[in-house]
């Protein structure tokens, strides 16, 4: 592909922009179109009365990908931030008074483990061992396989890597050979819960994210997640992209079989030598090309196993909270039942398992002084029924149980609040059934078992993000953008 050829990225997410600054290095033209005022997809902000919202990802877990990212353009993740490790990584509570602070050293966190379940610490040496191992090879190679055709994992040695790293051994089992107290059960799997699937369904090979957690730990860019779209955006400048905000794509005009150009909501044209469809992949296939240029009919997008959606709840409080750490987790329910309402049986929870961020106790900036900044979020079911009151139920429901068991009042010191669910990810991200996470990583939907990067009909649509290779999360989708550009890059 010649240098002087023009590639239209349609969303200026985590992925977009991985993919714009990709091509732009290479020296391409490259163009974004965001539907949003503000770069980040999903990891964009939220500001009222002196507070700072992270809207979606609040967990910096794996810096090395930031890091390879950043290098690849001679920078590093602290030439556009200040990243802190938080220490405890985060709390679980299991119930009043019973929680565990995970410590951010190892020997101390070995230690805990030991506390709960005695004699347990060489068998957390030899799970992580294999963790590490499964990290390596999974982030080092899996993900950066751009799996257009299965004869990719087809060698021997991929062979023995996929039966190495447990490919078809679930999660659950996995953890159950190594552990047998149910709180670090909770623990070790945690980390798998939003990548679409429980652990029965989610593959060994995912215990790599145990690895990322303990090992690689768990941070906080300084101002917020909001900080890498901030940086994302101001290096794709710096390469010469261009950044259109406002601008919706609504069409993706084609030409004997190849994309010639993307229209948006305003009537603007902007003429492509090739397309990264990076914002939604159903809408993008489903709504802006015509029915004979569509890999995949509406019947396929509802067979697929997508991951939660999300109620969540922007507060800011008028006083400082205590019994919290930054993250915080709530298993003080059980988690199968929970899992059970999401998956096998969608509907809203009975007994939910939810999670509060409270970013103010280590970054002053997001809040005013003397108030706390919460971020509350309890997994749901996609594609169910949203409204307020649903909404509101589940606030109280949610609060009762905060407030109780941290021991204080909060509601009514709440000054500032807003919710956000199905609608409001539909509405804002396209996102499919408003989901939050993308598609589930379960066996059958992974690799080279999800939705192409490439398309098989539009020569020169590509597609990147969540609801392809590799999956959910942000570092899988800055990944996922720049394998999209490097098949752009080689002409494939």
């Amino acid at each position: 592909m010649k240098k002087s050829q023009r590639i239209v990225v349609i969303g200026a997410g985590v992925a977009g922009l991985a993919a714009a600054c990709s091509l732009a290095q290479e020296g391409r033209e490259v163009v974004v179109l965001e539907k949003n005022d503000q770069p980040g997809g999903r990891a964009r902000i939220w500001r009222d009365s002196g507070f700072t919202f992270d809207m979606g990802p609040s967990w910096y877990w794996m810096p090395d990908v930031f890091e390879e990212f950043f290098a690849r353009f001679g920078k590093r993740s602290s030439d556009y931030y200040d990243l802190i490790r938080l220490d405890p990584s985060y709390r679980v509570v299991f119930g009043e008074n019973d929680f565990a602070d995970l410590p951010a050293g190892y020997d101390a966190l070995k230690a805990l483990f030991e506390s709960i379940e005695p004699g347990c610490g060489a068998k957390l040496d030899e799970f992580l061992k294999q963790a590490e191992y499964k990290y390596q090879v999974g982030m080092g190679d899996y993900v950066r396989r751009p799996s257009l055709s299965i004869w990719e994992f087809a060698d021997l040695r991929m062979l023995r890597e996929s039966m190495r790293i447990q490919m078809f051994q679930s999660m659950r089992k996995h953890v159950g050979a190594y552990f047998k107290s149910e709180k670090l059960v909770r623990i070790l799997e945690f980390p798998v819960l939003f990548l679409g699937g429980t652990a029965q369904e989610i593959p060994a090979m995912y215990s790599l994210m145990d690895y990322a957690d303990i090992r690689g730990g768990t941070w906080y860019p300084r101002g917020g997640m909001v900080k890498i779209s901030e940086a994302m955006s101001s290096l794709a400048e710096s390469l010469g992209v261009r950044i259109h905000y406002g601008a919706e794509a609504n069409a993706i005009a084609v030409e004997n079989g190849r994309a010639v150009a993307v229209q948006t909501t305003d009537g603007a044209r902007y003429v492509a030598d090739a397309i990264v469809g990076a914002g939604d992949y159903h809408f993008i296939e489903q709504n802006l090309l015509s029915a004979e240029w569509r890999d995949h009919d509406e019947a396929y997008w509802q067979k697929r196993v997508m991951s939660p959606s999300s109620l969540l709840f922007y507060l800011g409080v008028d006083k400082r909270l205590k019994n919290l750490q930054h993250h915080n987790l709530f298993f003080d329910e059980g988690l199968e039942l929970h899992a059970q309402e999401i998956y096998q049986t969608p509907r809203w929870p009975t007994k939910p398992l939810f999670y509060v961020c409270c970013p103010s106790l280590t970054d002053p900036t997001v809040a005013p002084e003397g108030k706390e900044n919460l971020f509350l979020l309890m997994p749901v079911a996609p594609g169910i029924e949203d409204t307020e009151a649903i909404r509101e139920k589940y606030y109280n429901v949610i609060m009762d149980r905060l407030e109780r068991l941290t021991g204080q009042g909060i509601r009514e010191s709440v000054v500032v609040k807003r919710s956000y669910a199905h609608r409001d990810f539909e509405e804002d991200y396209h996102s499919y059934k408003g989901n939050a996470y993308g598609l589930a990583n379960t066996l059958l939907q992974t690799a080279c078992f999800k939705p192409r990067l490439k398309s098989r009909r539009v020569d020169n649509l590509y597609y990147a993000g969540q609801l392809t290779v590799p999956g959910p999360g942000v570092p899988p989708s800055l990944i996922s953008g720049q394998v999209a550009a490097s098949l752009i890059l080689s002409g494939k």
